[in-house]
């Protein structure tokens, strides 16, 4: 070894990243975490809110395994830059919204930047040769290499022995020996190095963070575009497409109808943003009117909103419209049957 080099590794808080990292560690390398932010990767933020998932993890996993490795973790906000990704893609969408191999290059690339002005040496990753569909085949591998512009200083720990020698390999500043030959989408291999390495409660694998590998998210996304006639977004969109029941019952108008008291919680943040509606003096769901709506939709709506309350079996419920600047108004409305609310009015 030629002396102490230093190495970013690309965290995303999963257990692949923290083995990747790991396996760098043992061979004496100076590794610090970088976590790109694009807003589409909040598990913890989603698991507070959802008492469904009150089991869950509340915490943000990239800080978590920069903590179980002892290392320091730069997060970066990238939500501006991030967005030519998602709605240009140069080599197009997975299953479903995910440009998973523009992401990866994406993310290398200002990983690249980021050694360049901070004076390290190499990039980790915790790619797994034939793991992913898309992003992470050995076609696709030298592609995210080749033009993020990170070349052969870019190290996958994980399946370095299936790939060719990279320059940290052939500086000597690490050891090809010590680098495994992980492949396929087992994950096996994986969980039996945690072990070894004494991890446990690590991030379950499903696609990673990403929300956009998510079909049902993935349809709210496509539909927000279309209703707005062209492809944009910004933070609090992509966060509220995860929280509550989406309806569209007309093209001009969406409804986002809280679940339960915790996404009700969450919803209220957005009052000043939307016109919304509750129901008056019943327990129920507060929804936010996404959208331009006439007196005919406002009632349609109030009347949706009883449907999913406990003024559902009522007669009559009169419910409270605020609109942006505040000002309120109260309906008496019946609420909807079930079946008066079709199956393609949910988004």
């Amino acid at each position: 070894m030629s002396g102490k080099r230093k190495a970013v590794a690309l965290i995303s808080g999963g257990l692949d990243s923290m083995l990747a990292a790991k396996v760098m560690l043992e061979q004496g390398i100076q590794v610090e975490g970088i976590n790109f932010f694009t807003g589409f990767c909040v598990e913890g933020h989603t698991h507070a809110i959802r008492k469904q998932d009150s089991a869950k993890p509340k915490r943000n996993n990239a800080l978590w395994v920069a903590e179980q490795l002892g290392i320091k973790l730069h997060i970066i906000d990238v939500i501006e830059e991030y967005k030519d990704v998602v709605l240009n893609p140069k080599h197009g969408y997975g299953a479903n919204l995910n440009p998973c191999l523009d992401c990866k290059i994406f993310m290398v690339h200002k990983a690249q930047e980021w050694i360049k002005e901070n004076g390290f040496d190499f990039i980790i990753t915790g790619e797994v040769v034939g793991q992913r569909p898309m992003s992470q085949r050995k076609d696709t591998m030298p592609v995210v290499a080749r033009e993020s512009g990170a070349e052969d200083r870019l190290v996958r720990p994980l399946c370095g022995k299936k790939l060719p020698a990279t320059l940290p390999e052939r500086e000597g500043w690490i050891e090809r020996d010590w680098l495994y030959d992980f492949s396929g989408r087992s994950r096996k291999p994986q969980m039996a190095l945690a072990e070894k390495y004494g991890f446990t409660d690590y991030a379950q694998p499903a696609g990673g963070c990403c929300f956009l590998t998510d079909v049902q998210y993935s349809v709210k996304l496509a539909d927000l575009w279309k209703s707005r006639g062209e492809r944009r977004y910004e933070l609090d969109d992509i966060m509220l497409l995860k929280v509550g029941r989406h309806l569209r019952p007309r093209p001009h108008f969406k409804l986002i109808i809280g679940r339960e008291e915790g996404e009700n919680n969450f919803l209220e943040g957005y009052r000043k943003q939307f016109v919304h509606l509750r129901a008056l003096n019943l327990d129920g769901p507060l929804a936010l009117l996404d959208g331009v709506a006439n007196d005919a939709d406002i009632e349609l709506a109030a009347r949706l909103v009883c449907r999913f309350g406990k003024g559902r079996d009522a007669e009559e419920v009169e419910v409270v419209v605020t609109d942006k600047q505040g000002a309120t108004r109260v309906l008496n409305v019946a609420p909807l049957t079930a079946d008066a609310i079709p199956q393609e009015w949910y988004v």
